[in-house]
Formats: C-alpha cells, sequence, structure tokens
C-alpha cells in the first residue's frame, strides 16, 4: 500500500455540472438493465465502468466520468431493482457480480477500468477477484467490504428489520410515511459530510430519484434483500471457506486506488485502509472532511487520484496537456 499520486489540478477539465449522461435500456439474460454513456472527448480512451452503491444509481457518476472522459469511454449501470434497471432474481455481491461480468462480456469492452462505489465497490473485487482479465485497474470509493462493528453505521438501524417476515412491506410503509423532499434531504444528510458542496442541480437529481424510487414497487424488496445479502456477506467473510471478500481482495492483483472519507457515516471509516492493506497493488487516499460518496462531494479530487493512478500505470492515452 501506498500513498495515492493526484494530478495537477489545473490540468483537469474546466468545471461545469453536466445533467445525468444519456441512458438507454439493455435487455441481458432476459431482462432490462439500465445503462448511460459518458462518451469519451479524446481518440483513444479506454473503457471505463462505473457501479453505484446499495439504494444509488448510475447517476452517482455524473460529475467524476464528466472529469475523467478525456481519457476514459464511460459507461454506468443500474444495479438489478435500483435506478431504472429491473428488479432481478437475487440480490447478492456474487448475483451483482455474475451481472457486470455478463455485461461487459456483452458489450465487448473489456478489460475495463472498473470503478465501485460501496455496494458496488464490494461487487468490484469480486469482479476484479474472480475476473482478473476484465479489469485494467480498480478505484473502490468507500467500498462495502465487510466489518462487524454495525454501531459504526447508520444502517446498523436496519438490522432488526431483517429479522423481521416479509420486511419488504414494512419498508414500503414507512417510505410513504415521508414526503420526497424529506426522504431526499435525509438521503444526502447520510452519504454527504458537507452538504455545501452539492449544487441546487445535483439536489434537485436526487429528489427525484426518490421520486422514481416511490413509484417502483419492487424497490423496498430490492433495498431490503440487498441490504440482507450485504449483511451475509460480511458474516461469512469471517468464517472458514470460500466466499470471502476480504479473501477475494487479497487475490486481486490489478493496480487499485482506495478512496476513503473520515466523516463516513455507512461504512465503518477503517474498512478503506484495511481494503488498500488488503489488496497488493494498491493506493490510498482518506479524505477529511469527506462522507460517503466521495465522487459526488468532491469529483475533482478523486479525479485528480484516478488520473494519478492511471498515469502511474501507464493506463492512459497521450493528451495535450502531456505534450506541453
Amino acid at each position: 500500500m501506498k500513498r495515492a499520486t493526484l494530478w495537477p489540478d489545473h490540468l483537469l477539465p474546466d468545471d461545469r455540472v453536466p445533467p445525468p449522461w444519456p441512458g438507454r435500456e439493455v435487455r441481458l439474460d432476459g431482462l432490462v438493465t439500465y445503462v448511460r454513456d459518458t462518451p469519451a472527448t479524446a481518440a483513444g480512451a479506454d473503457p471505463a465502468l462505473y457501479v453505484h452503491g446499495l439504494g444509488g444509481s448510475s447517476q452517482n457518476w455524473t460529475d467524476l466520468a464528466g472529469l475523467l472522459a478525456d481519457r476514459l469511454d464511460g459507461q454506468a449501470i443500474d444495479l438489478p431493482g435500483f435506478g431504472r434497471s429491473e428488479p432481478g432474481p437475487r440480490y447478492t455481491i456474487g448475483a451483482f457480480a455474475d451481472l457486470v461480468i455478463r455485461w461487459i462480456e456483452h458489450s465487448g469492452r473489456g478489460p475495463v477500468h472498473l470503478f465501485g462505489n460501496s455496494l458496488g465497490g464490494a461487487v468490484a473485487v469480486q469482479v476484479a477477484g474472480l475476473r482478473p482479465d476484465l479489469v485494467r485497474t480498480l478505484t473502490l470509493i468507500s467500498p462495502a467490504l465487510p466489518f462487524l462493528d454495525f454501531r459504526r453505521s447508520l444502517q446498523g438501524r436496519m438490522l432488526p428489520v431483517l429479522a423481521i417476515p416479509r420486511a419488504e412491506r414494512l419498508v414500503a410503509r414507512r417510505l410513504t410515511q415521508f414526503a420526497p423532499e424529506v426522504m431526499a434531504q435525509q438521503v444526502l444528510e447520510a452519504c454527504v459530510a458537507d452538504l455545501s458542496r452539492i449544487c441546487a442541480q445535483r439536489r434537485a437529481e436526487a429528489l427525484e430519484e426518490i421520486r422514481v424510487r416511490y413509484e417502483a414497487e419492487h424497490y423496498a424488496a430490492a433495498y431490503v434483500r440487498t441490504f440482507r445479502g450485504l449483511v451475509s456477506s460480511f458474516l461469512r467473510a469471517y468464517l472458514p471457506g470460500p466466499g470471502s471478500l476480504w479473501r477475494l481482495a487479497a487475490s486481486v492483483r490489478a493496480p487499485t486506488l482506495v478512496v476513503g472519507g473520515r466523516q463516513d457515516r455507512l461504512i465503518d471509516v477503517r474498512v478503506a485502509p484495511q481494503t488498500a492493506r488488503v489488496i497488493r497493488d494498491s493506493r490510498l487516499m482518506m479524505l477529511d472532511g469527506v462522507g460517503h460518496v466521495a465522487q459526488l462531494e468532491v469529483p475533482r479530487l478523486v479525479a485528480r487520484a484516478v488520473v494519478g493512478l492511471l498515469t502511474e500505470t501507464g493506463d492512459t492515452v497521450g493528451r495535450s496537456d502531456l505534450a506541453g
């Protein structure tokens, strides 16, 4: 493990607030998967794939994908049951990793630079561990790798719900008790340390995402079952046998960037450094005053670390800013 290298800020594209990148429905293995494309702005850009976290969507990557578009030809997917993708038959880390693998194979774009936030980070680790041929570099932002002290997570309050039969109905009923505006504010407060960093457009998009969830009858079930699958993977990680995310992380060979926020309220802040220690070829960036979704809260800083990774490993094409 070593410290992440930061690319000079002035060599990144100028600040702007792009709208969500255009999306499309793709039928994959009989299910509709929603994919957003961030087209490359320069010839020869490498393919990248972005995977969101629990309760998130492909929109979580809008700013970061835009900042990297002169180097990476980006795609961001909505996992089954989230965003605008159809619900899936299973909501486990393994099932999501299988979908990501299938998408990379289906799109013919591999190997890709693979990004994952939170749940998406756990999925990305499984993909990189099982299919190293499909992953060129790995970027993990607040990865939801296993920890057992749920006092360090706001999600710990959800644990008793998992023991209730038909918990999905309880969660769905609970959702209807809050106005979308209230729920959107609560989500932002849980994920972001400094809300002043979130512009009006991103707040409006967060509200629209909440409204989409309210209209999706499957959302509560997808959320609860995914959380149950995540907790199950945490427990298995500390038991003998295969299926441990930590053992998979130790098998990752792709050059890796791990980003953690010291004010993360959802994932134990010790997980990001532990992830970087376990993965052989890793770089770590811990951010003061940043929460669970650094790619939303401080996208330029994350982009600088990503370009630093790409430059260090030689996985970046020449650009005018390098030429002079």
